[in-house]
């Protein structure tokens, strides 16, 4: 666990919340305004659940109903290729389209590095990761999905460029949490506790429970169509594994970056184990507040402060303080003042007397002492408080246990407490302060209270001999390494963090008072023949007769002359979980693994673990191996709920990733809250959270779906906020790639002649050429982003060109061209075959294309559909399977790079919207009316190149351009509707009939109601007095550019008002 930091100014408080809480290095947040704030918007969000007000639109977006589910039925035992020559189905069902594939990617080894020897395009390239190994116990949630969609996102476009692979998946044995799932079933189904048990007996037992149920994370991954390569499955408890375990405690100690000393610990009373902070939660209380608490009947009262006197010995009067744990004042051994403060100067050097054990208290003075908290004066507590503990280092006071590791009262309280569990024996102190009138008042006290997350239990800090590791000196080469550009960190602004936290930073307790886990393998040094009364002895080794031998040379005795006995405590989990980067790959061992995959090329995480796990492995990696781990850390940003809290199970908003994927009801939804361990208001929260976000439950989205919805967020920023309507959207996306192939396989079953390769495919018309640099320039946007981690940048790319510029235009343009053999409406001549032979060839490479992009998000869909496209595919396939196939490059595409016919598509898109636009305001459906277009001689350049796209896409019969310089021209007839495009171009439709006049003139009446603001702010902001001076030019271009453009559009309506009113007065 990270301890507080050395060199930390402490602020010593009336015993506030700052005295209660773990060893966390302190938080920016951590202040009592910002704690306030943090609670204030926790209690806002939990009462806008739970109040009847919410937004409608996610609502509506959500909207779905139950879709056709398809069924795949070919008999296809595992591990075999799917039969893509069965009917293609009507509509996209993410259950048949994601049958039987996983299984044949895996058994045909697709994802072992050993298989780049037979890729063609293989590159001399290495690209390896870990994943985050999940707890054993667990099951994936959100958060772990966009791990394993970003993870696996980067692990296949490397595999298909060419590169050497390799991406073990791993499971962490999660000592506590394990333990803890253990012991409540073997309570549940034996009625025994683990003490019932010998250790033997009881690990037998989780390790029976683990062979049962720890596959259920594994088969998620795969569910998820994460290409791991499960030869390599790493656990670690596993034999090999903890081999490295051993050998890194080993080396580490006799460097003497591990040492055994007595500190304090964040410790929980009911597992009776030191925890690490990550385990902490920390429940914000406003007051007063009753909460139950493992092992206690009743609730037990919190968020209160009670002030007591302590009797000045020989003199009259005492010294008031203040604590919100009465039951630690057992335990002290001093009452602290501040030298300035004028209330007190009278009694420094004094003592107290204590009213229950009689010791004397000296009365001390420390500047760090906070006058204005509480009465002033601080009840020291060395034993039990961390803040105290180091006053107790400076002031070289005595160190008293009062409660037990078991969360009883010690000995040296006395009889009448002594075994009285800490919250009950709380109230016999008031009560007895009260009897001896020394209780002084209790008053409500807003406190962070530090919650053990896996017992749910008061964590109380104990001071323990324990063994931790030294991080001072490895935490500066960690910084360093950063800082001379060795480790790079994305996003860059945590490298601040990283510096600033590991400068910080103390020594790592990594004891754990468990069965499950590695146990330690230090051990007790006892000589029977020696009647010296000595200090602890340890030795450590790889076994204990290794250990013998060790022990008889340090103390110079025969190995037969001493008594070893192992250290019974486990090492924390997050100690094994450090070592992860090379102990996957065989450490200490020099296997071919290690010596080709390590370091790894990058570890990507949640920014959330960037210090309980990324420094650890940074710091013991470069310690053991004389490496860094990896070269790069991609921190992505947390998931959350629709409400903006973090998806915890302690919340019970945690989903399934699927539940998203596959569909589940709303009742089985809340049947999951209610089987968490929460407590009745969060409980209550959780449900109606639910209710809101989830009325009918949650849809079938798909695996590819939500893969492509959790990469489309900005990983490197502000946190996810994850609706299924997003995942939704993405599942009709799905279905638009769908029905696409069903379009394109149409066509080319009935194309007689074979579609050309890439590189002999030249584009005809000038809409051939736009598309085919449209796909080159989409191409480059990937491999940009891509290079640049930045995942969003290329979904968007992506959906922008699939659904944007193939079906929306090129296909839409195209349906005349390559369906007239149906039609039969046009003599085929030979320019007209030659057209529909090119416009087939570049509509399958576009889709083709596109199908190998988008393979890294969504292999499941992208491989159905390519496996249907491959029968139709110019020569021979590079390889069988799609996820091996060449990622595509722009330089394959140069010769389809059309730079100018991209850019003047521009206006041919805008005066289509336009011409559409106008055609749905006056009703049209089928009507395909002339159409004027009055604009600059350049425009007039472009429509003409363009003409035949946009008569086809604006639906019009004729199209008439006007220029400056045409004067010649045909005008606009009278009364033709008007579109303004820019402020140089606008359309005229000419309109026969039908035209609802009244409902035009509202329609524009509105748009000049929405327009005359915006131009009165453009005005505004051109109107003022440093306009000139301080607004770069090309800015100034762009507000003259859209103060004209509103201008002409507002002119254009009053014009078109007059018109209609005209028509209106004659009719």
């Amino acid at each position: 666990m990270w301890r507080a930091g050395r060199g930390l100014t402490l602020r010593l408080t009336a015993r506030g919340e700052a005295r209660l809480c773990s060893s966390n290095p302190p938080k920016p947040s951590s202040s009592p305004r910002s704690q306030a704030e943090k609670q204030r918007r926790r209690r806002e969000r939990e009462e806008a659940i739970l109040s009847s007000q919410h937004s409608t639109a996610e609502d509506e977006a959500v909207k779905w109903g139950e879709k056709q589910q398809i069924v795949y039925a070919a008999q296809t035992p595992p591990g075999t290729k799917k039969d893509t020559s069965l009917l293609f189905p009507s509509s996209y069902c993410p259950e048949y389209v994601e049958s039987s594939w996983y299984q044949w990617w895996e058994k045909e080894g697709f994802f072992r590095p050993e298989q780049h020897e037979r890729l063609s395009h293989g590159v001399d390239q290495t690209f390896a990761l870990c994943i985050p190994p999940p707890n054993v116990t667990g099951t994936l949630h959100l958060g772990h999905a966009l791990t394993v969609a970003v993870e696996d996102a980067l692990v296949r476009w490397r595999r298909m460029q060419g590169y050497r692979v390799l991406w073990v998946p791993g499971c962490d044995h999660a000592g506590i949490a394990t333990q803890t799932v253990v012991e409540r079933r073997l309570l549940r189904d034996s009625g025994k506790r683990r003490q019932d048990f010998t250790r033997k007996e009881f690990l037998r037992e989780v390790w029976k429970w683990k062979n049962e149920t720890g596959e259920e994370i594994y088969h998620q991954l795969r569910k998820l169509g994460a290409s791991l390569d499960w030869s390599r499955a790493c656990f670690t408890m596993d034999p090999g594994f903890s081999r490295a375990v051993t050998e890194a405690f080993v080396r580490l100690s006799d460097s003497g970056l591990i040492y055994r000393s007595a500190a304090l610990v964040n410790w929980s009373c009911a597992l009776e184990s030191a925890i690490s902070d990550i385990e902490v939660d920390s429940k914000e209380l406003s007051g007063q507040t009753v909460l139950s608490v493992p092992g206690y009947e009743d609730k037990v009262e919190f968020g209160t402060m009670l002030t007591f006197a302590y009797p000045l010995e020989g003199h009259d009067g005492e010294v008031a303080v203040s604590t919100t744990r009465p039951e630690t004042m057992l335990g002290d051994v001093a009452v602290a003042v501040h030298p300035d403060d004028p209330r007190y100067q009278a009694v420094h050097g004094k003592q107290c007397r204590h009213p229950f054990t009689n010791r004397l208290l000296p009365i001390i003075t420390d500047s760090m002492v906070d006058m204005e908290l509480g009465t002033g004066a601080v009840k020291v507590t060395p034993a039990h408080d961390h803040a105290d503990f180091l006053l107790s280092q400076r002031h070289s006071l005595p160190r008293l246990t009062v409660i037990g590791g078991d969360g009883t009262m010690t000995p040296p309280c006395g009889q009448w407490l002594e075994g009285v569990k800490r919250f009950d024996a709380r109230q016999l102190i008031v009560d007895a302060l009260v009897e001896k009138r020394l209780f002084r008042g209790k008053k409500n006290h807003a406190m962070t209270l530090p919650v053990c997350s896996r017992s749910g239990d008061i964590i109380e800090p104990l001071l323990k001999k324990q063994w931790f590791v030294c991080c001072e000196e490895m935490a500066k080469k960690a910084i360093q390494a950063v800082e001379d550009g060795q480790l790079e960190i994305l996003p860059h602004y945590y490298t601040k963090t990283w510096k600033n936290w590991l400068s910080n930073i103390n020594d790592w307790c990594i004891s754990r008072q468990l069965w499950w886990g590695h146990q330690i393998p230090a051990y007790q040094v006892d000589f029977p023949n020696s009647t010296d009364k000595q200090e602890e002895q340890w030795v450590w080794g790889q076994s204990e007769d290794e250990a013998r031998q060790r022990a008889a040379v340090k103390y110079g005795v025969k190995p037969e002359d001493i008594t070893l006995t192992q250290d019974p405590d486990v090492l924390d989990t997050w100690f094994s979980s450090g070592l992860f980067p090379f102990a996957m790959l065989g450490w200490p061992e020099q296997t071919t693994d290690l010596q080709r995959f390590y370091p790894s090329s990058i570890l990507e995480t949640g920014s959330d673990l960037i210090f309980f796990w990324v420094a650890r492995m940074v710091m013991l990696g470069t310690e053991l191996t004389g490496q860094l781990p990896f070269k790069q850390v991609l921190l992505h940003s947390l998931v959350r709920d629709k409400h903006g809290r973090k998806m915890s199970k302690s919340l019970g908003n945690v989903i399934d990733p699927l539940d998203v994927t596959h569909g589940v009801s709303l009742e089985r939804l809340q049947e999951k809250v209610k089987e968490g361990n929460l407590d009745p208001r969060e409980r209550l929260v959780a449900m109606e959270a639910q209710k809101k976000d989830f009325p009918k439950g949650i849809p079938q989205c798909g695996t590819d779906a939500l893969r492509f919805a959790l990469c489309s967020h900005k990983m490197q920023g502000e946190d996810i906020s994850l609706s299924i309507s997003q995942v939704l959207s993405c599942r009709h996306f799905c279905n638009k790639m769908w029905q696409t192939l069903r379009f394109t396989l149409g066509v080319l079953g009935d194309n007689t002649t074979p579609v050309g390769t890439l590189e002999e495919t030249s584009a005809l018309s000038s809409v051939d050429r736009w598309i085919c640099s449209r796909l080159y320039s989409t191409v480059v946007e990937c491999e940009q982003a891509f290079e640049a981690y930045e995942l969003h940048a290329v979904t968007s790319a992506l959906y922008s060109f699939w659904v944007h510029s193939l079906c929306d235009v090129y296909m839409e343009y195209v349906k005349p061209v390559l369906l007239q053999q149906e039609e039969g409406a046009v003599v085929h001549t030979e320019h007209s075959v030659r057209a529909r032979q090119v416009a087939t060839s570049i509509l399958y490479h576009c889709v083709s294309t596109s199908l190998a992009l988008l393979s890294p998000f969504m292999p499941f869909i992208t491989e159905e559909l390519w496996q249907r496209l491959l029968p139709f595919r110019p020569g021979a396939a590079a390889q069988t399977t799609l996820c091996l196939q060449p990622y595509p490059c722009s330089s394959q595409l140069a010769h389809w790079h059309f730079p100018e016919e991209e850019r003047d598509f521009l206006l041919v898109q805008e005066v289509i919207r336009v011409a559409r636009s106008l055609r749905a305001q006056c009703g049209m459906t089928k009507e395909k009316p002339a159409m004027w277009a009055v604009c600059s001689p350049s425009q007039a350049k472009v429509l003409l190149h363009f003409g035949s796209a946009v008569w086809t896409l604006s639906r019009i019969s004729s199209l008439h351009i006007s220029s400056d310089r045409a004067d010649h021209s045909t005008p606009p007839p009278t009364g033709s509707l008007i579109g303004v495009v820019d402020h140089t171009c606008q359309l005229y439709l000419h309109i026969q009939s039908g035209v609802n006049i009244d409902k035009r003139m509202l329609q524009l009446s509105q748009r000049r109601d929405k327009l005359v603001p915006k131009l009165e702010k453009v005005l505004c902001r051109a109107r003022s007095p440093d306009y000139l001076t301080k607004v770069p030019a090309h800015v100034r271009q762009q507000m003259d550019t859209k103060t004209s453009a509103l201008q002409q559009e507002l002119k254009t309506i009053e014009d078109q008002l007059k018109v209609l009113q005209q028509t209106q007065t004659t009719q």
